[in-house]
Formats: C-alpha cells, structure tokens, sequence
C-alpha cells in the first residue's frame, strides 16, 4: 500500500543554485524561497557554508539566513566544524551533513577519505549538542561514475555510523541518476531489514528520466520523505554528466494523480518553477512547466 501522504523536501535553493555558474542575485533567491514557502512548501534548504572559494554561488549564505522572514523549516548544507561556526551565528534550527559512499567522489568533493568525511561529520554532531535537527545525505548510494565500487554493504556501515551520531534522518541519494525502479527495490529491501523507513528519504535525479519511476518504486516501499528541486534544478559540480534533480512539480502531480497528499499548491509551485527558470534563462524545462507555459501561451495542446 502507498503511502497517504508523503513529505517533499524542496533543495532547489541550495542543491540547484550551487550548480549555476551565473551568478544569481540575492534578491532573486530570496524571493525563490517566498515562493516556495507560499506554495505550501514546509521544508527549504536554503543554503550551504561551503567555503565560497569552493562554491561561490552560496557565498552570500550568511546574509541571506539573516534575511529569511518565513515560517517554513529552513536548513543549510553544513560540511565541517568551520561551516558549523557560521551556522551557530544564525537562527536556523536544522543542519544538514553529507558524505558519498563513493572513496572517489568523497576525494573529489571533499578533498578527504570517507573515513576523513566521517570525522568531520562526527565534530559537527558533536558541536551541535543536541540544539540542532541534523539531517544526513549519502551520495552514490546507486553506484558510481568513477569506475570505484559502491557496495550495500559500505552504505549499510555509513547509514549505522550517521544513525549513531544522532542525524534524525538520512537521504539516500542517486547523485548521477543511475538507479532504475529494479535496483531500488532491491537496495531498499536490504535496507529495511536494519533501519526504519521513517528515517530514510529518497533523492533522485532525473539523469536518464527514471526519477519519477524510481519514486514510485520507493512509494512500494513505504518512503514518505523525498528531495526535489523546482524547475528540476541541480546536479553536483564533482559528478560529471550530474544532471538536475527531480523537478518539484513533477514530483506533486504524480502524487496528485496517485492520491497522495502533499500540502502543496500546484499552480502556485509552477509559477515558482516558472519565476526561477526564466530569472535563470533556464530552458530544459521540467514536463509540468512545460505544459503550464503552454498552457499560459495558448500553445499546449492535450
């Protein structure tokens, strides 16, 4: 049985925007996240205290937590004990860590061992304290572009490991979107049988176009918590061929078709995928922004 009603996380603000190489205003992004939030959106990750040399597009991360007014759950990207100063002089009550089952990908990302990422995240928790949510992404978890192997096994080991540490949450990503409906069915039933499906979320990108279909196949299972970006923005800067992430809108009209409440107002999130897209020049344009332009130009036809 599918879940009733499922909990997506919009990361667009941080995990789209630090793909860009325009530089995007902050005036743009803050209205992006007014946006999101107005749509019905309870989750926003808004950005990330990767050093700016690293990720220049989120530099402007202090300002803008300072400046958030909203009434939605707001978290950053958190990836050592330095980023974790810069959160502690914000309001915000949720971080976010993260680390790739992939060695290559953690050399590449992080410039460290997985063993090294571990660490780091493991000062961060401790840092924390307890006054921080923590939420856990685990890159990779699908396989790897890099020739290196990802097995389950290193997952489970990383999964227990960040369980551990007190993350209330992991993320399990498909970072280049190789994963097809087959494999998750099969990863995540190895995966229930050590860890509650209420603490997993899902993160697919839409690479090869089986994103939604992989949702569905995680749907089967029982996840209730998944990961999108608006206007199917995104990818990693150290994936190449990383293309966007599952777009938002995409992801509500299938759980409108399927009957599977999400608390998010359709139009309004198209307009917000319509707003960014065009205040980007984006033009791989997600399916269900597709047809709302369309739509809004009289050109769409069924």
């Amino acid at each position: 049985m599918l879940p009733a009603q499922v909990v997506i996380k919009e990361v667009g603000p941080r995990d789209g925007l630090q793909n860009e190489t325009q530089t995007v205003p902050l005036e743009v992004k803050l209205k992006l996240i007014g946006m999101l939030e107005a749509s019905g959106l309870s989750y926003i990750e808004a950005t990330s205290f990767v050093h700016p040399k690293w990720m220049p597009q989120l530099s402007d991360a202090d300002e803008l937590l300072q400046r958030l007014t909203g009434h939605a759950r707001f978290s950053a990207l958190v990836p050592n004990i330095k980023g974790m100063a810069r959160a502690e002089a914000t309001r915000l009550q949720e971080i976010a860590v993260f680390i790739s089952a992939s060695e290559v990908h953690n050399s590449k990302n992080l410039n460290k061992s997985t063993a090294e990422a571990l660490d780091d995240i493991k000062q961060v928790t401790e840092r924390s304290n307890g006054r921080y949510q923590i939420r856990a992404y685990i890159s990779m978890v699908f396989g790897s572009p890099f020739g290196d192997d990802v097995s389950l096994g290193t997952v489970k080991e990383l999964m227990a490991a960040l369980y551990e540490l007190g993350v209330y949450e992991i993320s399990l990503g498909d970072t280049t979107g190789m994963a097809n409906p087959q494999q998750v069915d099969a990863v995540l039933s190895e995966l229930l049988k050590s860890f509650p499906r209420e603490k997993i979320a899902m993160h697919f990108h839409d690479t090869n176009g089986l994103a939604l279909a992989n949702i569905y196949a995680s749907l089967q299972h029982g996840i209730a918590v998944f990961d999108a970006s608006v206007g199917g923005l995104g990818g990693c800067p150290y994936a190449e061929g990383a293309s966007g992430n599952v777009a938002t809108e995409d992801v509500v009209y299938m759980m409108n078709e399927l009957n599977i409440a999400t608390g998010i107002n359709m139009e309004q999130l198209l307009m917000t995928a319509d707003y960014i897209s065009r205040a980007l020049n984006f033009t791989n344009l997600s399916s269900q922004l597709r047809k709302y332009r369309g739509e809004q130009d009289g050109t769409y036809r069924n």
